[in-house]
């Protein structure tokens, strides 16, 4: 039998059963919320991206709630605003699925595709899900540049390329290259770390104007 093709796994099934404790959590904000999205977060924008922005896992009244990455929390506002400024969407951002917001030469993912208890899933969990970060960098055949949002993101875009996690430079705004692809990491743009001003907005769009010099350069 021939081998499934990348476009076929890149995306975990909607009833995805493989870790436990986030299927518990799953059905507990379902029986709570059944209007919600409560599933694993597709990965979202344009098949032909040659930038992927890779978050960490979906925010339970974020995309648990809206099922588009980073649609619905905090962290959305200032990502979307700056894939807006920096050419990468295109619309209008209004924190819902249907707001028309489209991304260009983009697509957004998580390392962990379920929304974990208190936002941080298990590294056992990451593993999981990694296959389906492996096969979806297989399924962006124009794929230049991955901007990591936070260091577990960083951690799982290397090990799904095969490769240590210390294969590449922690820090905000370092840059190194894993397999084909260049790599800028960024500190993650979480309420935290926006509102004790680790990651202040122009830091932040300094990252993705890299990204866009390093595509068009």
């Amino acid at each position: 039998m021939a081998p499934a093709s990348p476009a076929l796994t890149a995306e975990p099934a909607r009833d995805c059963g493989l870790c436990p404790r986030l299927v518990a959590y799953r059905q507990e904000n379902q029986a709570r919320n059944p209007d919600w999205w409560n599933g694993p977060a597709p990965s979202f924008g344009d098949p032909g991206a040659r930038l992927l922005v890779l978050g960490l896992a979906p925010g339970r009244t974020g995309a648990n709630r809206t099922g588009r990455p980073f649609t619905g929390d905090h962290a959305g506002v200032m990502l979307f605003e700056t894939l807006l400024k920096t050419g990468f969407a295109q619309g209008r951002y209004d924190a819902r699925p249907d707001d028309g917001l489209a991304l260009v030469d983009c697509m957004i993912s998580n390392a962990v595709r379920c929304a974990p208890p208190g936002n941080r899933p298990e590294t056992p969990e990451e593993a999981a899900c990694r296959p389906f970060l492996t096969a979806r960098l297989a399924a962006l055949p124009r794929l230049e540049v991955v901007v990591t949002l936070g260091d577990v993101a960083r951690r799982n875009l290397l090990r799904a390329l095969g490769l240590p996690a210390s294969a590449g430079v922690a820090g905000h705004g370092a840059e190194f290259t894993a397999g084909p692809y260049q790599v800028i990491n960024s500190y993650h743009c979480s309420r935290l770390n926006t509102n004790t001003g680790r990651l202040t907005s122009e830091m932040f769009e300094a990252i993705f104007r890299r990204a866009r010099s390093l595509l068009d350069g």
